[in-house]
């Protein structure tokens, strides 16, 4: 990911984690993994590289769940199934 892809990631998930609903086209609902899931869109100009980062909003904190080369229309099985064993996860620890 390059320095301004990287630079926009982390504003993005600032606003979300002060409470900011993220909408499209920045981001959007992924109920299919779990509730407060969403994935950001991140273009990567400088690298010509569509980039997703899968994350969770909780109570206390943001889970980044998955970072991935967007390649295809639809998120890959195991990339979903990687993002619903870490929201389990996160959701045992008590921080949703």
């Amino acid at each position: 990911m390059s320095r301004e892809a990287r630079i926009e990631a982390g504003f993005l998930l600032r606003r979300a984690q002060e409470g900011e609903n993220l909408s499209m086209p920045e981001s959007r609902p992924m109920p299919s993994i779990g509730q407060g899931c969403h994935e950001l869109r991140i273009t990567d100009v400088e690298r010509r590289i569509e980039w997703r980062v899968v994350y969770c909003v909780g109570r206390l904190a943001i889970a980044v769940l998955e970072v991935f080369e967007k390649k295809t229309k639809q998120t890959p099985q195991d990339t979903i199934a990687n993002c619903r064993r870490r929201y389990a996860a996160f959701k045992k620890e008590g921080t949703p």
